[in-house]
C-alpha cells in the first residue's frame, strides 16, 4: 500500500480536494478508455475473526506511520518472517488477479482477499490504517491510487491495479500490480508493461552501499526516455513489524540521504501516468485521481537488500 507524502509541499501545491467538474484535460495521446468520474457504493467494513493477530490501528485510528529517522535492520529471524508474509500476499494477488474480468466488482475482488488472507491466520493491513475501511486496495484507469473497492463493474479495456498487503506472525508483505482487463488499447498496454519494467529495473539497481536516491533518479530518466510521468506525491517505504517506516523512496529525481545496507527492507512502486502527475484526494480522503483524466499504472514488491544485492519477497515462487 503506497505512502502518500502528507505534507510533502507537491501534494499541498498539487493535490487539493475538489470536484470532478474542475479537472482538465491530458495532453497528447493516452488512449481509448472509461474514465472514473464517481465512486461507487462501498459495502460494510469485513469481520475479522478473534484469532487473528491485528496490528494496533485495528482497535484505535492511528495516523499514518511515520517514515523519519534510521531504517531497520533486520534480524535473520525477521527476515524469515517477512519472507513468510511477502510469500503469502504474492499468492493472494496472483489470485485476485484473475479475478480482474469484465463484469466483477472490484468490491467482489476485496470479498475474495479478504477471505483467503483470513484463512492463511494473517490480517488484511489496509483495514482499518488510518480509517481505510477495505482489505485491499483497487485503483482503475484515472485513478493513480488508493481506490476502495466498490460495486462497480469492470468495464472492457480496464487497466486496474490490485495493492494487497498482509500482516502475518507480526509482520507486513506488500505488493501490488496493474491487471488488463478484456481487451486493453495500444496505449494503455504500453503504460502496464513499462511500468514493470520500470520497477523491475528499479530493483535491478539496488545492493549495499547504493544510495535510496538512484532509485528516483532512474525512475525520472525512464519516464522522460518513455514519454511518462511519474506521479510524485506517493512514495516507496520501509516495512516490518510496521506498515510503513524508514527509508521514503522516492520515485523521481530527489536528494534523499542514506545508503542501502544489507537487512534493509522497503517497497518500490513507481505509479507512471500517460499524462502529467498532478493528482487530487476526493472526499473519502483515500481516493487519489489524475487532475487531467489520464491512466496511471503501479506495480509494487517489497525487497531485501542482501549482502550481495536484493532479494525479492513478494515474489510468488
Amino acid at each position: 500500500m503506497t505512502r502518500l507524502i502528507f505534507l510533502n509541499r507537491i501534494l499541498m501545491q498539487n493535490a487539493p480536494a475538489r470536484s470532478f467538474f474542475q479537472f482538465g484535460k491530458a495532453k497528447g495521446d493516452t488512449g481509448k478508455y472509461e474514465q472514473i468520474i464517481s465512486t461507487g457504493l462501498v459495502s460494510p467494513e469485513r469481520s475479522v475473526p478473534d484469532d487473528i493477530k491485528k496490528p494496533k490501528y485495528y482497535f484505535e485510528n492511528l495516523p499514518p506511520g511515520n517514515t523519519l529517522g534510521s531504517p531497520e535492520i533486520k534480524t535473520p529471524d525477521q527476515i524469515e518472517a517477512m519472507r513468510k508474509s511477502g510469500k503469502l500476499a504474492a499468492q493472494i494477488l496472483r489470485e485476485c488477479g484473475k479475478l480482474a474480468t469484465v463484469g466483477t466488482t472490484t468490491d467482489e475482488i476485496d470479498a475474495f482477499a479478504h477471505e483467503k488472507i483470513i484463512e492463511a491466520k494473517a490480517y488484511p493491513s489496509p483495514l482499518r490504517y488510518a480509517g481505510f475501511p477495505k482489505s485491499i486496495c483497487t485503483s482503475i484507469n484515472n485513478i493513480a491510487c488508493h481506490g476502495i473497492p466498490d460495486d462497480r463493474q469492470l468495464a472492457n479495456g480496464d487497466i486496474i491495479n490490485i495493492d494487497v498487503t498482509v500482516f502475518l506472525n507480526g509482520y507486513h508483505g506488500d505488493c501490488s500490480e496493474t491487471f488488463q482487463v478484456g481487451d486493453v488499447d495500444e496505449r494503455g498496454s504500453f503504460l502496464v508493461e513499462a511500468t514493470r519494467s520500470c520497477l523491475e529495473q528499479s530493483i535491478t539497481l539496488c545492493g549495499p552501499g547504493v544510495e535510496f536516491n538512484e532509485i528516483g533518479k532512474f525512475i525520472e530518466n525512464y519516464c522522460d526516455k518513455n514519454g511518462l510521468e511519474s506521479i510524485a506525491a506517493f512514495i516507496g517505504h520501509g516495512i516490518g513489524s510496521y506498515f510503513h517506516g524508514p527509508p521514503e523512496i522516492y520515485h523521481y529525481y530527489n536528494e534523499y540521504p542514506g545508503e542501502m545496507q544489507p537487512g534493509m527492507t522497503f517497497t518500490i512502486e513507481p505509479i507512471l501516468s500517460l499524462g502529467g502527475s498532478e493528482i487530487a484526494v476526493l472526499e473519502d480522503g483515500w481516493t487519489a485521481i489524475s487532475l487531467d483524466g489520464a491512466r496511471s499504472a503501479q506495480f509494487e514488491h517489497t525487497i531485501l537488500i542482501t549482502e550481495t544485492g536484493t532479494e525479492i519477497l513478494t515474489k510468488d515462487n
